[in-house]
């Protein structure tokens, strides 16, 4: 299996972005061992027979017949990891418990994703041949501070403050928003204390089209509007987004990148629900989109948000490649082919 550029590893392999980086890696001639997760005894190659039918978009991808393997991999199971990442030249990580409602504790989820990651860390060290590790970030590690809407730019240097996401007026579970921030710290601290490189990419909404076969959280809260789902409305009075391709091409840069360190932000468009709203009634007249009364405030432009700078990666020689444009289209048209519109 080992040709090419070498043999990664990508956690949480049949996730939204996970799945499209897992495509990108293919074709750019890396050998790819996806893991899965697993709740029934995994067979001779890792996983149920009937997760087997669950992941044939991921088998149909370009170069998946010679070099893409699937794993078995838990964040709860200490060393489900090992096998997967023995041998790899870098992982992506991706995988992490998506309690955004709140449904578990907050220090129940927080303990998974830490415990998780560091085992998942701790394998890459035993392995001897992983030379970096590129974890997969949010901007909600960010964005909660001081209200959110003082400062007027928010950067690497920013941490959002543990004291605002517990302060129960989120709209993300406080579960969710401390879980991302401190696995984050402690996977750059790991990494820092241990002499593994380990960097991270925080990601803000992630929209465009899928490969998957249901529709990605992130992509369902871009189109709300189209969706009539109010409630994911309140997530679109200002949103930070990125382009799929272009967040699946940065985590695999800042795999490449020589001198990759530490954190990355990685958001190429800041929009209101107002402007979101413009968009899609001029691109989509057919559609007779309105715009909900409770909204209407938004429009006048006093509410003012933090602007999210990816000054760093693209200093680091990283270019876009995608617009609002392109991403709505993306997504609307893969949502129509798949039965969602």
């Amino acid at each position: 299996m080992e040709e090419g550029k070498g043999t990664v590893c990508v956690t949480g392999g049949t996730g939204f972005v996970a799945s499209w980086l897992i495509k990108n890696l293919l074709q750019r001639g890396y050998c790819v061992r996806a893991t899965v997760r697993c709740h029934s005894s995994p067979d001779d190659e890792g996983i149920t027979t009937e997760k087997k039918k669950d992941l044939s978009y991921l088998r149909k991808l370009e170069g998946a017949s010679k070099r893409l393997k699937m794993f078995h991999g838990e964040l709860e199971e200490l060393g489900s990891y090992d096998e997967a990442i023995e041998g790899c030249v870098g992982v992506f990580h991706l995988a992490h418990p998506m309690d955004v409602n709140g449904e578990e504790g907050e220090e129940k989820v927080t303990k998974r994703a830490m415990e998780g990651t560091l085992g998942i860390l701790k394998a890459c060290l035993r392995s001897k041949t992983v030379r970096r590790v590129v974890y997969a970030s949010s901007a909600v590690t960010v964005l909660y501070n001081n209200g959110k809407n003082a400062l007027e730019t928010v950067d690497e240097e920013t941490w959002s403050e543990i004291e605002v996401c517990q302060n129960g007026n989120n709209i993300v579970s406080s579960s969710y928003l401390v879980s991302k921030i401190l696995t984050e710290k402690a996977a750059l601290e790991f990494g820092q204390n241990n002499g593994l490189e380990v960097v991270s990419l925080v990601l803000p909404l992630v929209v465009g089209p899928f490969i998957c076969p249901n529709m990605p959280s992130s992509v369902h809260i871009a189109l709300a509007i189209l969706l009539g789902d109010h409630s994911k409305y309140e997530y679109l009075t200002n949103s930070y987004m990125v382009h799929i391709d272009d967040a699946a091409n940065a985590l695999i840069f800042l795999f490449e990148y020589a001198h990759a360190n530490g954190r990355y932000i990685c958001s190429s468009h800041q929009v209101s629900f107002y402007q979101v709203y413009q968009l899609l009634s001029q691109r989509y007249p057919h559609l007779h989109i309105s715009l909900p009364n409770k909204l209407r405030e938004t429009t006048n432009g006093d509410l003012k948000f933090s602007d999210l700078s990816s000054r760093k990666l693209l200093d680091a020689g990283f270019k876009f490649k995608y617009g609002i444009n392109e991403m709505y289209d993306g997504a609307i048209q893969c949502c129509k082919e798949k039965g969602f519109l």
